[in-house]
């Protein structure tokens, strides 16, 4: 290879990587702009009165509490309903399933699956959860319909964490007279739930921030009361809350509407530091 033509690429090299850290510096400055206006225009707005009180047509007295309870509720379901199913069904493609022709057909649509545009999960789940199976436009329904969303992301990410794995430690236990659920359950989901963990957390809060289906499905956008049973109630969340306050008008309800959107971004954060701090203990428990 000629010194010119190393010569070149090195240039090329140095143009790339100042390119990605022109596009990183560029996608952070925006960021932090647009925190720092939500921050100084919701800040002052963020209360107890603003957490514990229902919306409400006067600025002043309206706040969150059916939207976070709402929020939350969906949370905990979608939560509950994607950690078994989406680590049950990694499990079975990544260790059961080979390495066949119907095994690649299933990775390859949960791959597609994933990124399948919200609004059509939205549709689907208008279909299926509230029509046809009759579950009305519920928390239920909703918790269904965003669990199928993030499912297809949480069943990739754990795959990927099963499959980092080193192959050794899985011989090692079948050396030890292990059967392969015995290996699967004390050896390979051990030394993989970090990173199964921090995919279903991040997978989680991208559900929290889903707008378009949960409008399909029937969030209401003005709710005064707070939903206590999920299977009936109806219910709001906090993004619809959001877009139901920046669309109107009047400069205080802008407030507002910055203010709730750094309480969910204080919940976003609860998620992910839960997923570093899940990450980081289990990780010293392995290497125990």
């Amino acid at each position: 290879m000629s010194s010119r033509t190393i010569a070149r690429r090195k240039v090329s090299n140095a143009l790339f990587g100042l390119l990605a850290m022109l596009a990183i510096f560029s996608s952070l400055l925006a960021l932090t702009g647009l925190l720092i206006d939500v921050v100084a225009r919701g800040a002052g707005s963020v209360d107890l009165q603003f957490i514990t009180s229902a919306p409400s047509r006067i600025p002043a007295k309206a706040g969150i509490l059916p939207a976070l309870i709402g929020t939350l509720w969906v949370t905990i379901l979608v939560a509950i309903i994607t950690f078994p199913i989406g680590v049950a069904a990694a499990i079975y493609l990544e260790e059961y399933a080979g390495r066949g022709r119907w095994a690649r057909l299933m990775k390859l649509n949960i791959s597609n699956l994933a990124g399948v545009p919200s609004i059509v999960y939205g549709i689907f789940g208008l279909a299926l959860f509230v029509r046809l199976l009759g579950l009305g436009r519920t928390v239920f329904a909703a918790s269904l319909t965003l669990s199928l969303l993030i499912l297809p992301v949480v069943i990739i990410s754990s795959m990927e964490a099963l499959r980092a794995v080193p192959p050794s430690q899985r011989e090692a236990a079948y050396a030890l007279g292990a059967t392969r659920w015995q290996m699967i359950r004390r050896s390979l989901l051990p030394s993989a739930a970090p990173g199964i963990l921090t995919g279903i957390v991040l997978a989680v809060g991208r559900a929290v921030g889903e707008t378009a289906p949960l409008i399909l499905i029937g969030a209401v956008t003005f709710v005064t009361f707070v939903p206590v049973n999920p299977f009936e109630d109806k219910y709001t969340v906090l993004p619809i809350q959001i877009y139901n306050w920046a669309t109107r008008p009047q400069a205080a309800f802008q407030e507002i509407s910055a203010a709730a959107i750094l309480v969910l971004l204080v919940l976003m954060f609860v998620l992910n530091l839960a997923a570093i701090i899940l990450r980081a203990r289990l990780s010293r428990t392995i290497q125990w």
